[in-house]
């Protein structure tokens, strides 16, 4: 290994090179930019290298294979590496190093999209920042976020998502965070990470880097983990007095309103978010642009007008009904909140839509389980329950069930409802947006 090294950084530096020159790095020739570095990943399912005389077809500057059967010795536009990934993590690193910018790194089991983009509304008001778009905050995500980092930006914000031990860990070592933010620690990715332990310990890998490089930390002060696993760090604290950013919600009764106390005098923010879930995410995001300098009128303003997407706590009118729509994820604890923010409304004919939680391994059928004893102590109206998980689940109740989003859409085509407030939740995988023009 160290015999290839002075050979690899030769070859990543000339990469390095390129990347400089053209600016753009792409995985995928479905929307490769002309003059792009096309970096040919290959996976389980799939082999990037097939597609490297392609990319080149289209325009790319260069292309990064790791099978020498697609390497063209004779065309400086081929570049043989060992791996490809580990490339593109490493030329992440590479570039990560030459930037003197605060990086600002959010993890967390929910929410931690959500308050990614929060934070960016506020900073990006009056700052130029660069911030993962959409949930790209794996191991391929995190590396094209950072290389996506031009010279004038100021403050970058990196989403890390993880399910198996060491991830956040080595998602640190690429982008190497300055600040650190984890939004809550629950029950999900059980699969993987093999017990709730496994999750904490992997979540808790940011709070050990930011610790040991003395960076400051973002803590929810009303969560007795994060004040726990932070203790001994430069620490921000928000949520509930006392805190170093304090906030209560407001009188909203359907968006969350936030009142809060900003050094000498107080401040109302009302936001277009449903859910009180999403005080904790709004609170986050007001303690980093506090910290960054970002002025009351613009975090005010910019919080205001937040509009969440994508699925994620979205409140839809059809012609029929009213949907809150939060269906891009969930888990034990996701699911749960949604539940009872939802009950506590006391909206007039509530219905619930509910999808089965993914990758929880042996701990699925108990954690449905636990979610279908809960909605038998409600008072809601209609329950309708979707997936192979709920459906596995043989107590006797009177909640509909259905193995599948399909089924469920073709039983709610030919027995439609009307005049109710529908709370759509479950995992990615599911799909139930799909159910959206049945409602």
């Amino acid at each position: 290994m160290k015999a290839e090294q002075p050979f690899f950084m030769n070859t990543l530096e000339k990469i390095y090179g390129l990347f400089r020159q053209y600016r753009y790095v792409s995985t995928d020739t479905r929307n490769l930019q002309k003059g792009s570095l096309f970096f040919a990943l290959s996976g389980q399912k799939f082999n990037g290298n097939l597609f490297a005389d392609e990319a080149i077809k289209k325009g790319a500057a260069a292309v990064v294979v790791d099978d020498p059967v697609f390497f063209k010795e004779n065309d400086d536009r081929y570049i043989l590496v060992k791996n490809t990934l580990n490339t593109l993590q490493e030329l992440a690193k590479f570039h990560r190093d030459r930037l003197d910018i605060p990086v600002l790194a959010i993890t967390g089991t929910n929410g931690k999209t959500t308050t990614k983009e929060l934070c960016a509304a506020v900073l990006s008001s009056e700052k130029k920042i660069c911030a993962t778009k959409g949930n790209f905050n794996n191991h391929i995500g995190v590396p094209l976020t950072l290389l996506s980092i031009r010279e004038e930006t100021e403050i970058a914000i990196v989403e890390m998502g993880a399910n198996h031990p060491g991830e956040i860990a080595n998602l640190c070592r690429i982008a190497r965070p300055t600040h650190g933010l984890i939004t809550n620690i629950g029950k999900a990715h059980l699969e993987g990470f093999g017990n709730m332990q496994g999750v904490i310990s992997t979540k808790n890998e940011l709070y050990q880097y930011i610790k040991n490089r003395k960076g400051t930390l973002f803590v929810h002060k009303d969560n007795p983990m994060l004040m726990q696993l932070s203790e001994g760090a430069e620490r921000v604290t928000y949520g509930f007095p006392p805190a170093d950013v304090e906030g209560k919600p407001g009188k909203s009764a359907l968006f969350v309103e936030i009142t809060g106390n900003r050094q000498t005098h107080n401040r109302v923010i009302k936001t277009q978010l449903y859910g009180a879930y999403n005080f904790s995410n709004i609170m986050a995001s007001i303690a980093v642009g506090d910290y960054f300098g970002v002025s009351e009128k613009s975090l005010v303003n910019a919080l205001a007008g937040y509009n969440s997407k994508n699925n994620r706590s979205q409140l839809l009118q059809t012609s029929r009904n009213t949907l809150v729509l939060d269906a891009y994820n969930a888990n034990p604890e996701s699911m749960k909140l949604a539940i009872q923010d939802f009950v506590s409304r006391q909206f007039n004919n509530p219905v619930l839509i509910l999808g089965d939680m993914f990758e929880l391994g042996k701990a699925s059928l108990p954690e449905h389980k636990k979610i279908v004893d809960a909605l038998e102590d409600m008072d809601i109206q209609r329950v309708i329950l979707i997936g192979r998980d709920f459906c596995r689940i043989t107590q006797t109740s009177p909640f509909q069930k259905f193995t599948t989003t399909e089924e469920a859409g073709e039983y709610l085509k030919n027995h439609p409802i009307k005049g109710a407030h529908i709370l759509v939740k479950g995992s990615r995988g599911m799909e139930l947006e799909k159910l959206i023009q049945y409602l």
